[in-house]
This record gives structure tokens, sequence and C-alpha cells, in this order.
């Protein structure tokens, strides 16, 4: 008998959008010093956790192409398993998919984030959000911003974050049908790595660029392709490495008239950006009891 954990609801990991990306610089590690901004986007992923013995922890269900023991939710159930040590139960994760593997809207890495606050609420461990988001960055540099749930400033690998309320928009956003190595557009001996430092205010005065948006362009036609035909409604533009693309529009009529003539071969979707994630709303309705 599958029992679930806690209410019936499922669990959302939301999708983010990079507003910008600016490569300020390479650290001795070989990571890279960031500039960006966060917004989550109104389309997710979902997650229902079922009860299991005390040290099971399993995926129900595949996700093509991943292994269960590399998914990103089991490796974050393990890790607030591992930190609780005792006071750990057991649990199965379903997993339905809506965002795009690879895709560049942070799909993995809002699974773990979802993930370790719910097993936190759920298994009543109660550890403090900022030590969550400290675990979550053992598995990668966006998971804290989905862990703290609010659209924010980046700075560092992407770790050191300042919540900021920005417009939120409705945008078209396209998936171009292929999925890009994160390391690959990093490791590009082309990577701009010496962008000026800007500021919040800079940011918001002028926009900014994604610096990955050309090695991208260069290396993937599709992705340059669908950069095109977007950018003849409005100004397009690559979340994080990609291969997502997207656009802010007037309005959910004209978004859906551009989404019309989107080219079969890609995806797209209308969507809205949020600065507060859905995850915080599920939180606290599991606080209080589904109220």
């Amino acid at each position: 008998m599958t029992v679930p954990l806690g209410k019936p609801q499922p669990w959302p990991a939301p999708g983010k959008l990079n507003l910008f990306l600016h490569v300020v610089g390479r650290r001795p590690d070989g990571y890279h010093e960031l500039q960006t901004a966060f917004q989550f986007i109104d389309l997710w992923d979902s997650l229902r956790f079922f009860a299991r013995p005390r040290g099971v922890i399993e995926r129900l269900g595949d996700v093509p192409g991943v292994a269960a023991d590399d998914d990103l939710v089991v490796r974050a159930a393990r890790l607030l398993a591992g930190r609780a040590g005792q006071a750990a139960p057991g649990v199965a994760i379903a997993l339905e998919k809506r965002l795009p593997m690879g895709g560049g809207v942070g799909g993995g890495s809002s699974d773990a984030a979802t993930v370790l606050v719910a097993l936190n609420e759920l298994w009543g461990l109660r550890l403090p959000v900022d030590e969550i988001a400290a675990l979550g960055l053992q598995l990668g540099a966006d998971v804290p911003v989905f862990v703290l749930g609010r659209a924010a400033w980046a700075e560092g690998v992407g770790e050191k974050l300042v919540p900021v309320d920005f417009a939120e928009p409705i945008y078209v956003l396209v998936h171009p049908g292929v999925a890009i190595s994160t390391a690959e557009v990093f490791k590009a001996p082309e990577l701009t790595r010496d962008s000026p430092v800007t500021t919040i205010a800079g940011f918001l005065q002028t926009g900014g660029r994604n610096d990955c948006e050309p090695v991208v362009r260069r290396r993937y036609r599709e992705v340059g392709a669908a950069l095109d035909w977007l950018g003849g409604f409005a100004p397009a533009r690559l979340t994080g490495t990609g291969s997502c693309i997207y656009a802010p529009m007037p309005d959910a009529g004209h978004a859906d008239a551009v989404l019309a003539q989107l080219p079969s071969r890609w995806r797209g979707w209308v969507t809205r950006g949020m600065n507060r994630s859905p995850l915080l709303e599920r939180l606290q309705f599991e606080r209080q009891g589904g109220r």
C-alpha cells in the first residue's frame, strides 16, 4: 500500500529564468564568478512523497536518461537523511516532469530544492531554511534560490543571493528541442569571462545580456534559429546556458498569438514571471493542516 506523506496535494518545483547572466571572472578552482538575476515562472514539475521503511529512499517511475542513483531528487533525499541521522524515515518520490531537461530553466535544481523543503517538513526535522539552502548548494549552485523561494540578484557561482522584486511580465518560453551541457558552455574558449561588474540599479537600467548566448548560438544552430524567430516578435534571450529562450510580451493575448505561430518542431509555453515561489505556499498549506 502506498501511503502519502502529509497532504496528498503535489509539491511544485517551479522553473526559473535568468533575466541576465554576466561572467565576471574565473576562480582558481575553475568555477566562474557570475552576476545574474533569477525569477521563477508558473511552469513547474510536481512531486509527491510516500512513506517507506526507515533507510529506504527510492524514486517511483523512470526519468528518461537519468538513473535513479544519479537523480537529484534521490540525492537530495539521501543528503537530508544523512543530516537528520536516525530522525529520518524512508521515502518514495514520484516526479511528474513538465520542465524541459537541459533547457536552462533549473528543473533538476528545483526538483532537488522541493525535496529538501518538503522532507524537512514531512519528516518533522524543521531545520532552518538557511541550513537547507546550504545543503542544497552541495547539489548545485542554483538550488539555494529555489529553497529560499524569492526572486533574487545572485553573485559568486550563483549562491550569494539578495531578494529583489522584479516586474512580473507574461513570457513566451520556447524549447528548441536540444539539450545543452552547462559544463561544455563554460569550458568554451570563446566564452566572455571578463564582463564589467554591474549593480542591481545598473541592470534595471540597461537590461544586461547573457554572456553564454553567443557561445550557444554558435554551437547549436537550432537555438540560433529559435532566437531569431522569437526575436521577430520581441527581444529574445537565452536563459542560463539554454537551450530555452524567452521573450516578454505586452499581455497574455499577444503571447497566445505568438505561441500559435510556433514552428511545430519546437515546444513552447505562455508563462508568467513570479517573484515568490509556489513552493512557499505549498509549505504553508502543509503547516496549516491543509486549510
